[in-house]
């Protein structure tokens, strides 16, 4: 049985799990300002081998990311709803560009920018994203722990991602509902996301 997350760790875990959906909120809202205030906040904890102008830079990139998103989605538009086959016929290029510039920012694999694109336009599509996401997402958590093994586990289920970006992609699913409660249900299947990352920051200094 593992120990219990101190208190604090459970309250900024919290937040920064808030901070994501609010992040994600402005962006459905149209407000850029507000995505990149909430999403860097994100980033500056959870990429602590980052500076400020590290974590800066990754989060804006992120932003940039889902705005080039918006602009190809208006471009796809069949009567006021973007059409499926149009949309995967579009050239994604811009938007991995800035999921490319949010990999050299943070030192991630490469692979992050085709998996996160894939995933975006899958989403759209109708095709299966959740395994783009996952791949995408074990890619940025093996960053902000620092740690290219993850995940770690004793035998079975191997081939598996790990139940921590299986988490952060049932947050994404409950964003797309677009309800206060689903909010909320959001909120609380990315707290332990974040509290994972913050107890491997822990462990890394207790380390040193």
């Amino acid at each position: 049985m593992t120990n219990p997350q101190p208190a604090r760790a459970i309250s900024t875990a919290a937040y920064m799990a808030e901070q994501l959906c609010g992040g994600f909120q402005a962006h459905d809202d149209g407000n850029q300002r507000l995505a990149r205030a909430a999403f860097l906040e994100v980033d500056r904890l959870q990429f602590v081998h980052l500076d400020v102008a590290g974590a800066e830079r990754a989060a804006h990139a992120y932003v940039d990311a889902l705005w080039a998103k918006d602009a190809l989605e208006k471009d796809c538009l069949v009567d006021g709803t973007i059409d499926p086959e149009t949309i995967g016929r579009a050239d994604w290029s811009q938007v991995e560009r800035c999921f490319s510039e949010r990999a050299r920012a943070v030192g991630m694999d490469p692979s992050y920018a085709r998996d996160s694109t894939q995933a975006w336009r899958r989403h759209k599509t109708g095709e299966n994203y959740w395994d783009d996401f996952l791949r995408a997402q074990t890619t940025e958590l093996r960053a902000a722990i620092q740690d290219p093994a993850y995940p770690r586990k004793p035998k079975e289920g191997l081939s598996g991602y790990g139940r921590e970006p299986v988490r952060y992609v049932l947050g994404v699913e409950l964003h797309d509902m677009h309800t206060e409660g689903h909010w909320r249900q959001a909120v609380d299947a990315l707290t332990p996301y974040y509290a994972f990352i913050l107890a491997a920051h822990r462990d890394a200094q207790r380390a040193r």
